[in-house]
């Protein structure tokens, strides 16, 4: 297969940069707007004005209104992360090492942002709901992760079980969390994770 040249590969990496750069923008937006006024009293269209885009465009960024809050700028980094850790190290302790690299490395903005939406999903009761709902997609996601890594398929039970662990694990600290530092909200992941390595292998 040919491969592709500088060239080539350039607007589509700067078509994505500016696809993420948007989507951060409109969160921003979003969640000042909320902080302002509510949640419930902001509207899409106070969003996609902030913004400077049109409410068709926020569309393309977001399904709903929802959405422009639960999604986790963290996540696809989370598993480019475990994906990335050394394969002689364990299973738990890949997920250790990925979450500290991603969240250690968040600023003190990224981080006072990341705090504002994980206190508004887990204070407004569509929210919290809907992000519990989620839960079965995030062991989805982990499951895939680890498949990958221990070359076995991603419905594997042994696979199903160690990814239910582990969401179990964080979702236990999540619900607990009361608008503290997300660095700090790691730490008692990490905390979770510990004690899911002594008691768990695979």
């Amino acid at each position: 297969m040919k491969e592709p040249s500088p060239a080539s590969d350039l607007p589509l990496g700067l078509r994505e940069r500016k696809k993420i750069k948007t989507r951060a923008a409109i969160q921003e937006h979003a969640l000042r707007l909320f902080k302002e006024q509510g949640y419930s009293h902001t509207t899409v269209e106070q969003i996609a004005a902030a913004a400077e885009i049109s409410p068709s465009t926020f569309f393309r960024y977001f399904p709903t209104k929802e959405d422009v809050v639960l999604f986790d700028s963290t996540d696809a980094a989370m598993l480019d992360a475990f994906a990335a850790q050394p394969t002689d190290i364990g299973f738990v302790e890949a997920l250790r090492r990925a979450m500290h690299s991603v969240y250690d490395g968040l600023s003190e903005e990224e981080a006072e942002r990341e705090a504002e939406r994980q206190s508004l999903v887990l204070g407004e009761p569509e929210l919290r709901m809907r992000s519990i709902s989620m839960v079965a997609d995030a062991i989805g996601f982990i499951a895939e992760a680890i498949a990958e890594r221990a070359g076995r398929p991603a419905d594997d039970p042994d696979v199903r079980t160690f990814a239910g662990a582990v969401m179990g694990a964080i979702l236990g600290q999540y619900l607990a969390f009361d608008g503290e530092d997300p660095r700090d909200l790691a730490t008692h992941i990490d905390r979770a994770f510990e004690l899911l390595e002594g008691h768990l292998t695979f």
